[in-house]
């Protein structure tokens, strides 16, 4: 796995990259990447089995403050909905299962990736 290093934005793009291909190979087949609407935006969207999954992927440095998982605030939470809800409006998929997922990846100062961890079912509304 090559480092990620760079700014925070590099590093954050390169952790994107690094979660589609670690979906991909779980089996998921990627629909879109960085979707964005008016409401928010969505990393991933991805198809697993017939489920539509909304991806936030959330890249921090190793023991820092807050970890990836922690990142994901409320308010977070409630632009990931409306940015799926506009999704499924607008592939007019409003009928299709979804649930909105957490791809967490931790990395060293030196870039190295310490965990990638995919958590399903991350916002309780969806």
């Amino acid at each position: 796995m090559r480092p990620l290093t760079g700014d925070a934005r590099a590093v954050g793009a390169a952790g994107e990259a690094l979660a589609a291909g670690w979906l991909a190979r779980a089996g998921m087949r990627i629909l879109a990447r960085n979707y964005r609407c008016r409401g928010g935006e969505v990393d991933i969207v991805a198809d697993d089995r017939g489920e539509l999954v909304f991806v936030e992927v959330r890249t921090r440095r190793a023991g820092g403050l807050v970890g990836p998982e922690e990142s994901v605030t409320r308010r977070k939470q409630q632009r990931l909905l409306r940015a799926a809800e506009h999704y499924l409006q607008a592939a007019a998929a409003a009928e299709r299962p979804w649930r909105v997922d957490l791809v967490a990846v931790e990395v060293e100062a030196s870039g190295r990736v310490r965990r990638v961890e995919h958590l399903r079912h991350v916002v309780e509304d969806a």
